[in-house]
């Protein structure tokens, strides 16, 4: 079921915009900047058509750095194969994994777009990041729905991981897309496996029985990567 923009509410605010604009507790905006922000985000709901489509499907079997994951309706035709160290190690600890696609559309990016042909990089810049706040609270609304689910049957999910993070193969977009249908939702993938919208995310979220650990499990504590700006 693809869950459209008039039911999906999200709230946006500057403290999260000034983070995806790379700012943090010791390294301020500047008046202009915040001013933009601020009449930025008056405006930004009407360059924003959030949408979602999520599914719950069963974990077949877990070997090495494989997982299946069954079709819908124990149907064998859309099984899927998850590939990669960290999302095994994710899902070994679970019977169930929720997959979502979520976008903003395309409408603030063509608006970003516009803003940069015509000189206004620093609006563009702003703007762009608040869209990169939006999606992830779409990401966060989605997310959400899987949980509340799952707490209904007595379950807990883990962090989301997404592909192209945490060394997870970004060709496994395929993978993900196949278990949700991604188009459906509006988004489409390039050669490269990259999202259309760009202000997309798709992801999968663990469920397992409340006794277990997979709410703890963080693939950060594991990776070299000390740089990374997602680092959890």
């Amino acid at each position: 079921m693809v869950i459209v923009s008039d039911q999906i509410n999200i709230e946006l605010n500057r403290e999260e915009v000034c983070r995806c604009l790379g700012y943090s507790d010791n390294r301020n905006p500047s008046r202009k900047i915040l001013e933009l922000i601020d009449e930025y985000l008056e405006n930004a709901y009407n360059l924003i058509e959030p949408s979602y489509l999520h599914v719950v499907r069963d974990i077949e079997w877990v070997q090495d750095s494989c997982v299946l994951v069954g079709g819908p309706d124990d149907s064998h035709s859309h099984d899927v194969v998850f590939e990669g160290n960290v999302v095994s190690e994710l899902l070994e600890q679970c019977h169930k994994v929720g997959v979502f696609v979520v976008t903003i559309g395309q409408y603030l990016e063509d608006t970003v777009f516009e803003l940069t042909n015509k000189g206004h990089v620093l609006q563009a810049i702003v703007l762009d990041a608040i869209g990169s706040s939006a999606v992830e609270k779409v990401a966060d609304f989605a997310q959400g729905i899987i949980r509340k689910t799952a707490q209904g049957e007595g379950c807990v999910i883990s962090r989301r991981l997404s592909p192209g993070h945490c060394n997870w193969d970004v060709g496994q977009q395929k993978e993900v897309f196949k278990a949700v249908d991604g188009d459906a939702v509006g988004v489409c993938l390039t050669d490269q496996c990259l999202m259309v919208p760009q202000k997309s995310i798709s992801s999968i979220v663990g469920i397992s029985s409340s006794d277990g650990n997979v709410e703890e499990y963080n693939p950060c504590e594991t990776c070299d990567k000390l740089e990374c700006v997602g680092r959890r």
